[in-house]
């Protein structure tokens, strides 16, 4: 069974960096396509940004693009987010789900089906 381990948040200056990484176990992760949510207090979870599995084609919502970056090294198992010109906004916990997808990925929720617990990021201004 995949399962997914989020780590690298903490807590930021505002204009800060921070780089998430995402480790799969159990299956290897070369076979999935990869997203990033996050989800603030009160509010819904929104994706943030994915990559494909085959291709590494990429997609990033807009409050993030630009300044998040994701990428993959799958001799290591493990999908990164590159978190750059940190906000106050960009404040919440950081999921990581895989989807058994094939092309260009999406950002919604119910095409993924293993999440990772999640790791704090936080943003001071």
């Amino acid at each position: 069974q995949l399962q997914l381990v989020e780590s690298g948040g903490g807590l930021a200056q505002f204009g800060g960096s921070l780089r998430l990484s995402c480790a799969a176990s159990g299956f290897p992760l070369v076979y999935y396509t990869i997203g990033w949510f996050r989800q603030a207090p009160g509010k819904e979870r929104e994706g943030v940004s994915c990559i494909s599995r085959s291709d590494e084609l990429t997609n990033y919502a807009d409050s993030v693009k630009g300044r998040f970056t994701i990428s993959r090294d799958n001799a290591k198992n493990t999908v990164y987010l590159q978190l750059a010109s940190l906000k106050p906004e960009d404040t919440a916990v950081y999921y990581c789900a895989a989807a058994a997808t094939f092309g260009q990925c999406g950002l919604g929720e119910d095409d993924y089906h293993s999440w990772g617990p999640g790791t704090q990021v936080t943003v001071s201004s």
